[in-house]
């Protein structure tokens, strides 16, 4: 039997048991993946509210709004979600010298798995991590 198909308006996103939601975060201008990380209903509030990007940290279990200490922050074009409510999508618009990654680069995606290995695939540092996470 298949199962019935979501082609609503309706809201109703799935949290997983801790309540949380997966959130992909691409560049809105030219789609690149720029991070991955988690979102609870807080953080999406907040992120809808302010406009700008707000994540929930299962490490350190805060709330934190994404560019907070290095600057690079994300003003939000828009929030999508999949078929089955369980992954969003933000579009976003980065701000600062453009880089998404706490390493300075501009995607947290810049190494490929390569015969047992890695290589890196973007080594260009927009900023200095050692610099801008001393403020």
């Amino acid at each position: 039997m298949a199962a019935k198909l979501d082609e609503t308006t309706a809201l109703n996103l799935k949290f997983d048991e801790h309540g949380l939601i997966p959130a992909i975060v691409t560049d809105a201008k030219d789609g690149t993946l720029l991070m991955f990380a988690f979102m609870n209903r807080e953080a999406i509030d907040v992120t809808r509210e302010t406009g700008h990007a707000h994540f929930y940290s299962r490490s350190r279990k805060v709330l934190w709004k994404k560019g907070e200490t290095s600057g690079e922050i994300f003003a939000i074009a828009s929030i999508m979600t999949d078929c089955d409510q369980d992954v969003l999508q933000l579009k976003v618009t980065p701000e600062g010298q453009g880089a998404a990654c706490h390493t300075g680069r501009k995607s947290c995606f810049y190494r490929k798995i390569a015969g047992g290995k890695l290589e890196f695939t973007d080594n260009e540092k927009l900023f200095d991590p050692a610099v801008a996470y001393r403020k």
